[in-house]
């Protein structure tokens, strides 16, 4: 677990990128808000998480299969993240923050998120 990387990962990146791309300039893991979202857009009040479905608990996704062993260490420490997440938009949201949610399979396909990037930020 101490090899993975916080920031700056590959779904990342593709997300900052499209980003970029469409014109939008943002800040990044500002630690004053609720959850240090991934992307911060001050001006729209808006902020982007890029979850991984292991680690956030991606239902639905066969990602986010969660291990044969030491499962009451998973189970509990994914469980804590998803119970995270929530209370972190929930209180971004309470604040006057739109928070956007992107799961690291939905990075692999690079039209749809942009599609969705786009919708969000109109």
């Amino acid at each position: 677990m101490a090899r993975v990387s916080g920031s700056n990962t590959k779904p990342e990146i593709i997300v900052r990128k499209i980003l970029y791309g469409l014109g939008f300039r943002y800040r990044l893991n500002v630690r004053k808000l609720a959850g240090t979202p991934d992307i911060v857009l001050s001006k729209q009040k808006k902020v982007v998480f890029v979850n991984g479905c292991f680690w956030h608990g991606h239902k639905g996704c066969k990602r986010s299969k969660r291990p044969t062993t030491n499962i009451a260490f998973w189970n509990r420490k994914i469980d804590q993240n998803i119970k995270r997440d929530k209370n972190s938009l929930k209180e971004l949201r309470r604040l006057g923050w739109k928070p956007l949610v992107i799961w690291e399979c939905q990075t692999k396909k690079p039209e749809s998120l942009e599609n969705r990037l786009i919708r969000f930020f109109k």
